[in-house]
C-alpha cells in the first residue's frame, strides 16, 4: 500500500542528518587512498616485472646444485679416516670442517703436522673417545685420527662457459662418460686445472663425484676447478654444440690423430670415457670428432686421467701455437 512506512526498504532510516549524502557514507571507503605506488618490480604490468618474472622461470628450469653421490641432503658430510689420509687431505687444502682425535692418540710427526695445519688454517680440533671416533667413521681404520669434510657442491653445466667467458677465452672443458673411479676424477680435475681447462663436466648417475678421494687426487685443484652435472650427458653434450662449441671424443679408433687435431684452437668439449668400456655409443654419436692418441703398441691403453691428460698437454700447446 502507498505511503506504508512499514513497507521494508520505502524508507532508510538513518541516523542523525543524512549521512548516506555527500562525500561520505557509502563511498567513505572508494575515497581512502590505497596506499604508496608499489615497486615497479612488483607492478605486473610493468617491464622490470616482467625481466624478473623471466629470470625467475629460468632459474627453476635450472637443476639445483647437489651434493656429492650418497649424501643424504646439502647438509650431509664426508669422512676421512687415517692419519696419512688426514695429512694429505690438509695438504690438498681440502675445506675440512674439524679435526677428531681418539684419546690416548700417540703423538707421532703426522699427529703433530696435523695439528700445525688445522692451527693455521683455523680449523677445529675435538678429542673424542675411540669408539666414538669408531662410530662417526662408520668402523673405519682411522688410527686415532679422521677429519670431516662438507658434501661438494657442483656448479651447473652453463657456468663453465660463464668462467670461459669471464677469462675472455675460448671455452676448454673436459667432460666424462662413465667413469666409476674417483681417484681418475681427481687427476682429471687436476689436470684440466694445470692445462687450462675451463671445468669438468660430470654425468649424474653411474659416475664418480667428488667424494674425498677425488678431493685429494685433484691436490687441491678442485677448490679452483669447477665441477658439474649432467642430469643427461648426451643432452648436455648438445647444447653445448648449440652455444658453438665443437665436441671431440677419445676413442683408439678415432678418425683423427691427436696430432692432427684442428679443432684445438677454437671452444672445444673433451669427451673421456672409461678405460674398460670407452664412450657410450649415444655419446661417441653425438661427438663431432672422434680422436685417437697415437699409442706405440695397440695392446697398451690408459686410463681416463692419463688420456685426458695428454689430451689437454696437446690441446694447449697447439693453442699456445707452439
Amino acid at each position: 500500500m502507498a505511503g506504508n512506512s512499514s513497507r521494508r526498504g520505502a524508507i532508510k532510516k538513518t541516523g542523525k542528518g543524512n549521512p548516506t549524502a555527500g562525500s561520505g557514507g557509502r563511498v567513505r571507503r572508494g575515497l581512502e587512498g590505497k596506499g604508496p605506488t608499489p615497486k615497479a618490480k612488483d607492478r605486473e604490468g610493468h617491464k622490470v616485472y616482467k625481466m624478473r618474472k623471466a629470470a625467475e622461470r629460468s632459474d627453476a628450469r635450472k637443476p639445483q646444485r647437489r651434493p656429492a653421490p650418497g649424501a643424504k641432503g646439502a647438509s650431509a658430510n664426508e669422512w676421512v679416516a687415517g692419519r696419512n689420509s688426514v695429512v694429505e687431505a690438509l695438504r690438498a687444502n681440502m675445506p675440512v670442517i674439524g679435526v677428531y682425535v681418539a684419546e690416548g692418540a700417540e703423538r707421532d710427526g703426522r699427529l703433530r703436522e696435523v695439528f700445525r695445519i688445522a692451527a693455521e688454517r683455523g680449523v677445529s680440533l675435538m678429542e673424542v673417545s675411540r669408539g666414538e671416533l669408531d662410530r662417526l667413521t662408520a668402523g673405519a681404520v682411522h688410527q686415532g685420527l679422521a677429519a670431516r669434510v662438507p658434501a661438494y657442491e657442483y656448479a651447473h653445466p652453463d657456468d663453465l662457459l660463464d668462467a670461459a667467458a669471464a677469462a675472455g677465452e675460448k671455452p676448454l672443458i673436459v667432460a666424462l662418460d662413465s667413469v666409476t673411479d674417483p681417484r681418475n676424477l681427481g687427476a682429471v680435475v687436476r689436470s684440466a686445472a694445470g692445462f687450462g681447462a675451463h671445468g669438468v663436466l660430470i654425468p649424474e648417475r653411474r659416475a664418480a663425484g667428488m667424494t674425498a678421494s677425488a678431493w685429494k687426487t685433484s691436490a687441491g685443484a678442485a677448490a679452483r676447478l669447477p665441477v658439474a652435472q649432467a642430469t643427461n650427458l648426451v643432452r648436455q653434450l648438445k647444447a653445448y654444440q648449440d652455444e658453438g662449441c665443437m665436441v671431440i671424443g677419445l676413442a683408439a679408433d678415432g678418425d683423427v690423430s691427436l696430432p692432427d687435431l684442428e679443432l684445438a684452437d677454437g671452444p672445444l668439449v673433451v669427451v673421456v670415457g672409461s678405460e674398460g668400456g670407452g664412450l657410450g655409443r649415444l655419446v661417441a654419436e653425438t661427438c663431432d670428432q672422434l680422436v685417437s692418441i697415437p699409442m706405440v703398441s695397440s695392446l697398451e691403453s690408459l686410463n681416463a686421467g692419463v688420456a685426458a691428460s695428454v689430451t689437454l698437454y696437446a690441446i694447449a700447446e697447439r693453442r699456445a701455437g707452439r
